[in-house]
């Protein structure tokens, strides 16, 4: 048992072509490097499934297609200290995500030291027995070997503290491509063995512009619930990449509209000197680029679409 075990290269040889699939997903505090982690094992641009585009806390999925494997990350909403009983909920619905998925990679960034938050989340995966962990130290890039060093095995102790052994142990960094493939390699094997579970290249667009349509109207809503409980829907029109940017700084244009039933809540959304609008945009948009992992440039405008919760073809419009 004793001896931690960090990999920094693969020495499994490849079995007689075994394919794997399953699922992952990565926890941490906000700002451990989740998203730009997702991205980078995905390739430049996350694909998206929404399973339910009625409900509003999506699992969203990022997929890394390999010869060997279909690794499938599944993002829970943050755990946090229950609040309120949505928290509770919440809650509820990461730890049965966790118990589901076949292998959890816990993301805990070199360049801050071990905090509350860490320990909160890790005493959480110890309840979890069954699902293999991997602690994967982001952000790597920002640090000397000195301090990686102290980090890996001040996680390592983590662990130890709290009964459990790690899988792994990963160092990466995400934004200088350091180790990323390495990561993939590591879980593959934690996966179970089948067939890969959805098409290569069977994600479009479109759920992606279903859950940016869900953030927006989140927003929208938010603290006018009472006024106008259901009389928001949301349509995103068209979500382009701006021309002419350089590579390493990509900018999403995303034009939407806020549909309402009456003029007389047009007021209502927008706001005082449209402040209320300005916000739900600002909102939004943070929460889109998270999703997203990418700089967007969010166009909102509110329309009329008289008694649209009555009207079919309004309705078909509006994406119900």
């Amino acid at each position: 048992m004793g001896a931690m075990s960090v990999r920094t290269q693969s020495s499994e040889p490849s079995g007689e072509e075994i394919h794997r699939a399953g699922f992952a997903c990565f926890v941490g505090r906000p700002n451990a490097g989740k998203s730009t982690l997702t991205n980078a094992l995905v390739g430049k641009k996350v694909a998206i499934t929404a399973d339910q585009p009625q409900t509003t806390r999506h699992t969203v999925r990022g997929i890394v297609h390999r010869p060997d494997a279909q690794l499938i990350l599944v993002d829970t909403p943050g755990l946090h200290k229950p609040r309120t009983l949505l928290g509770q909920r919440l809650n509820d619905v990461v730890r049965t995500t966790w118990a589901e998925v076949d292998v959890i990679g816990f993301c805990l960034p070199a360049n801050e030291k071990l905090g509350p938050g860490d320990r909160f989340i890790a005493k959480e995966l110890a309840s979890i027995k069954k699902t293999p962990k991997v602690a994967i130290v982001t952000k790597t890039d920002l640090v000397d070997s000195k301090q990686l060093a102290e980090q890996l095995i001040a996680v390592d102790q983590l662990g130890k503290e709290l009964g459990f052994e790690w899988a792994q142990i990963v160092p990466v960094s995400a934004v200088a491509d350091k180790q990323v493939d390495l990561l993939a390699d590591l879980l593959v094997p934690l996966l179970p063995e089948g067939p890969a579970l959805y098409p290569e290249g069977d994600l479009t667009d479109e759920p992606e512009q279903v859950m940016v349509a869900e953030l927006i109207r989140e927003a929208a809503l938010e603290g006018v619930r009472d006024e106008l409980p259901h009389s928001i829907a949301v349509v995103v029109e068209e979500m382009l990449p701006r021309e002419d940017r350089p590579a390493d700084k990509p900018l999403l244009d995303i034009h939407a509209f806020v549909y309402i039933e009456r003029p007389s809540q047009k007021g209502i959304i927008i706001g005082p000197k449209g402040k209320r609008l300005k916000d739900v945009g600002i909102k939004s948009r943070k929460q889109i680029e998270a999703l997203l992992g990418t700089p967007v440039f969010l166009d909102l405008h509110v329309k009329v679409a008289k008694d649209w919760q009555r009207d079919p073809r309004q309705l078909r419009k509006l994406g119900f």
